[in-house]
């Protein structure tokens, strides 16, 4: 794996108290860490290369100082639909990569249906043409599960999806 690659792998990040509250990428906690922000509390297996010395990429970094999170809300994004719905068409349920999904609006555009978290999903190319400038009723497809704003439980839902990949997560997730 390159370097840049590596760079992108996800960590886990802790509170001070150990609760896990974000996931970033690799890049973003060795700065953490390089700043005196962040500890290491686990390391995966990858290294990478500065000019004078090699570091071993975190897995696991916890705040070195509680941070109090207030009620978090996401932006609303493409990329953030595809987390939420874990780039999974909400018609079909074929998981496919992000290239080959788009946003459907459930009740459409033109007919007054809302850029929101609640009308959007992801939706693969067939499902979309398919459904067209209707509501998935009028087009014969039913939503497998109602769209919804990205929460905590969202989030927190999302790290454990993550932790799956990575043993050194488990510990600080909560099954």
């Amino acid at each position: 794996m390159l370097n840049g690659n590596r760079l992108h792998k996800p960590v886990l990040v802790l509170n001070a108290s150990y609760e896990p509250i974000n996931v970033c990428a690799a890049r973003r906690a060795i700065v953490l860490i390089l700043k005196g922000v962040a500890t290491a509390e686990e390391h995966s297996h990858a290294r990478v290369h500065s000019a004078f010395d090699t570091y071993r990429l975190p897995s696991v970094i916890r705040l070195l100082e509680y941070r109090r999170i207030p009620h978090q809300t996401r932006a609303l994004s493409r990329k953030n639909i595809l987390m939420r719905d874990r780039y999974t068409c909400q018609y079909c349920m074929r998981t496919l990569p992000s290239s080959e999904l788009t946003l459907d609006h459930v009740i459409p555009r033109s007919r007054a249906g809302e850029t929101s978290w609640e009308n959007l999903v992801t939706c693969c190319h067939p499902c979309n043409n398919r459904k067209g400038n209707r509501t998935p009723e009028e087009s014969g497809l039913r939503l497998v599960r109602l769209p919804r704003p990205f929460s905590l439980h969202t989030s927190r839902h999302l790290m454990r999806l993550l932790g799956k990949g990575d043993d050194q997560w488990r510990k600080y997730l909560f099954y």
